[in-house]
């Protein structure tokens, strides 16, 4: 029974990356505007939509937050380890340790394994991953990047003005609210899509990189979630969703960042591809874990 409970929270996410997996070999569509319009509009909407919901409470969350910030930084760690023993470039390795698919794949995954009630702890998991990524994910790469350009990432002004009014205690009109939620649903269907978009352009060259960071990443992630969250005493849905954050595979946002940079981005997109691939395995692991 348990085996097709998990199936169906699955389901969804693969038919959909399927589908942009098979819009992505027939048609090859440019995705690159419609990817811009979702960081740009509809995934600061989502983001602002459970911030200033009446509901959210940001100090309920101050804990996993912590445990996600620890999770990201040990992660790191981790790869940078394995990029020592492997012989491999820590830029090319570390980075895909340490931020996964949280987007893409975890906020979506966060709804269907344990109902509408988990999206504000998991965009909690998921702020918190994204500012490290473009703060620190961006300086590790390229020690010259610009960090006060962070402060131009739509998400997070999204973040900052939602925090603000959270705090603040601030009720949003109703008709305004509505449209923003109209807006920020649009967001996950559209990253689930555009993910198996990219993943059917990306090529199986590096495989062997490709599996050790596939089985890697999910296995330690798992390991240290569980440990940490217990460190922190954690409890119920925040720590099953820490384990499954631990769970998921390296972001596409590491590839278009080793592009960016010229960090190997052959081998980054292994890494990704086959990740996510093995996200069909460890996924439901994890699933299985918190949930059986």
């Amino acid at each position: 029974m348990i085996f097709w409970h998990i199936f169906e929270i699955v389901f969804p996410l693969i038919a959909v990356v399927s589908v942009g997996v098979w819009a992505g070999r027939r048609h090859q569509p440019e995705m690159d505007v419609a990817n811009q319009l979702n960081m740009d509009y509809f995934l600061p909407a989502l983001v602002l939509g459970v911030l200033v919901n009446g509901d959210f409470r940001i100090a309920q969350f101050a804990t996993l937050g912590l445990g996600t910030f620890l999770l990201v930084a040990a992660s790191g760690l981790v790869g940078l380890i394995a990029a020592r023993l492997s012989g491999a470039s820590p830029k090319t390795i570390v980075p895909s340790m340490m931020f996964n698919n949280c987007g893409n794949l975890g906020l979506p995954l966060a709804v269907l394994a344990f109902g509408k009630d988990a999206m504000p702890a998991a965009v909690v998991m998921f702020l918190v991953s994204n500012m490290l990524h473009f703060s620190f994910g961006a300086w590790y790469l390229d020690h010259k990047a610009r960090l006060r350009d962070l402060w131009k990432v739509p998400v997070l002004l999204a973040t900052v003005l939602g925090l603000g009014l959270n705090l603040a205690e601030v009720h949003m009109w109703a008709p305004l609210m509505t449209a923003i939620r109209m807006l920020g649903d649009v967001s996950i269907p559209l990253m689930m899509f555009a993910l198996g978009v990219r993943l059917a352009q990306m090529t199986w060259d590096e495989f062997h990189i490709g599996l050790l960071i596939a089985v890697l990443r999910p296995v330690s992630g798992m390991a240290l979630a569980y440990v940490i969250g217990w460190s922190l005493n954690l409890t119920g849905i925040q720590f099953a969703q820490l384990i499954v954050f631990g769970a998921l595979p390296p972001a596409v946002l590491n590839y278009m960042f080793a592009e960016r940079y010229s960090q190997e981005p052959e081998k980054v997109a292994s890494m990704v591809l086959i990740g996510n691939v093995a996200a069909l395995v460890f996924i439901p692991l994890a699933l299985m874990f918190v949930l059986g």
